[in-house]
Formats: structure tokens, C-alpha cells, sequence
């Protein structure tokens, strides 16, 4: 069996798109649709066709693009959260946490993971070493919590934590350097976090994504991830939201 393939590409103001291609069965899924326009562009220079969209969440900038895609490509499967059924536009199949379904000889798990919305899903694939995280976890930090509690993010983070420590996690966002700003607030002293944000400035000084991040790394620099309890993730967050 082949290893997947991962595209990423920047698209709107601060999303990144992700095309999964699989060699053997020629299938090719848009994680989430930030941009029709762009998905659809960068399928034809890769010289692929989308035939599925895996959704994490409901939010527009998530959800946008799957009714133009669905119109450009007849067949199209749109596969998102089954708890948030009537909020994700053309979904043709609804998914819970600890299903799982085949992208070709893929195995992609599904895991549920509320807090940033009450009805978020990730994508983890075993074979590819790789989950696609949505809006649930950033490099640094997370997502806000718009419909969910701080319980519900402490343990969908605790969800992320317990995967294979080389796990590779594409967030959905370019907002390392500002969590990591926060993120010093938090740990001052934190060497690896220290390290991290160096690494990270370096790299979009060149223009260059900080995503993917790793389970392992976020275990040692994200504050979110490192908060003891669920009432201090919380204190967390509100400082965040406030920073």
C-alpha cells in the first residue's frame, strides 16, 4: 500500500487548505473547503480529481466551498460531522467518534473533539502518521470556544495527546507566531517553547508554513496541552481571548 499523499496550500486571509491523495485507488479528498476556486486549482495542477471532502466543523471558512465543489465534480462525497448534520452544506455522510471508513485502502478514525464547536470532528490516519485537526488545536494553542466548554477542549486535547507522539497535525490555521506570543505569558521560561518560536519566526520570514506541527512537540510547547485541569485551561483561554 501506498502512503497517502499531503498537499497543503495557504488560502483566504489565514486558512490553509489540504488535499489527500491516495496513489492506489487515484481517490483525492479537500479536508474541510476554506476556497472552491483555489481547491479546484490546485487539484488541476496536481493533475487530480476530487471525489471526496472530509469536514471537521460547521464554520464558513470550513464549509464554504463544498456546494461549488459539488456542482464541479458530480459525485463528490461530503463527509462531516453527523452531530452537526443540518449546519454542513451537501453532506452525504455523517460520522460519530470511533467510526472509521476507508479512503481506498486508507483507514481514516474519526474522533470527536467539542469545545471550539459542540459538533467537531478530526481525521486521523494511522498509515500517514498524520490527523487533520481542524480548528480544535493550533501549533501553540487552540481554537476559541464559541460552542463548547473548557472541560469539552480539555479532554478533545487529551484525545490529540494520547495519539503516537510522531503524529504530524495539520491545523487549519497560520497563527503560530501570535500563540506563541501568548504562549511566553503563560510558560516564560519554557525552553523548548523558546526554541519553537525562533524556529517558527524563521520560517515565515521565508514565507514558509510553521504547519504541521507534531503531538510530541505541542505535548512540550502548547499551553493548552499542558494545562493540569480543565478549570485551568479555562483561566487559559479567557487570557487569550483577552490578550
Amino acid at each position: 500500500m501506498s502512503r497517502a499523499i499531503i498537499h497543503m496550500f495557504p488560502c483566504l486571509t489565514d486558512n490553509y487548505g489540504f488535499l489527500l491523495h491516495d496513489p492506489d485507488s487515484g481517490l483525492t479528498a479537500s479536508v474541510d473547503t476554506p476556497d472552491a476556486k483555489e481547491i479546484t486549482a490546485q487539484c488541476q495542477d496536481k493533475g487530480w480529481t476530487l471525489t471526496h471532502v472530509f469536514n471537521t466543523h460547521h464554520h464558513w471558512d470550513h464549509t464554504g466551498g463544498n456546494l461549488d465543489l459539488a456542482a464541479a465534480y458530480p459525485g463528490l462525497e461530503i463527509i462531516g460531522p453527523a452531530h452537526d448534520a443540518a449546519r454542513i452544506p451537501g453532506l452525504t455522510q455523517g460520522v460519530r467518534g470511533g467510526e472509521s471508513f476507508y479512503f481506498g485502502p486508507q483507514k481514516i478514525e474519526v474522533i470527536e473533539t467539542p469545545g471550539h464547536t459542540t459538533g467537531h470532528i478530526i481525521y486521523y490516519i494511522p498509515q500517514a502518521s498524520a490527523a487533520f485537526v481542524g480548528d480544535t488545536l493550533f501549533k501553540m494553542g487552540c481554537g476559541r470556544l464559541f460552542e463548547g466548554s473548557p472541560q469539552d477542549m480539555f479532554d478533545s486535547l487529551a484525545k490529540i495527546a494520547a495519539l503516537p507522539g510522531e503524529t504530524l497535525l495539520y491545523c487549519a490555521h497560520e497563527y503560530t507566531l501570535s500563540n506563541g506570543r501568548f504562549a511566553l505569558t503563560v510558560e516564560p521560561d519554557n525552553q523548548d517553547l523558546i526554541t519553537e518560536i525562533t524556529r517558527a519566526k524563521a520560517l515565515r520570514e521565508q514565507g514558509k508554513p510553521t504547519v504541521p506541527t507534531q503531538v510530541k512537540l505541542e505535548k512540550a510547547i502548547n499551553p493548552f496541552m499542558r494545562a493540569k485541569t480543565a478549570q485551568h485551561l479555562g483561566d487559559i483561554r479567557r487570557a487569550k481571548d483577552n490578550f
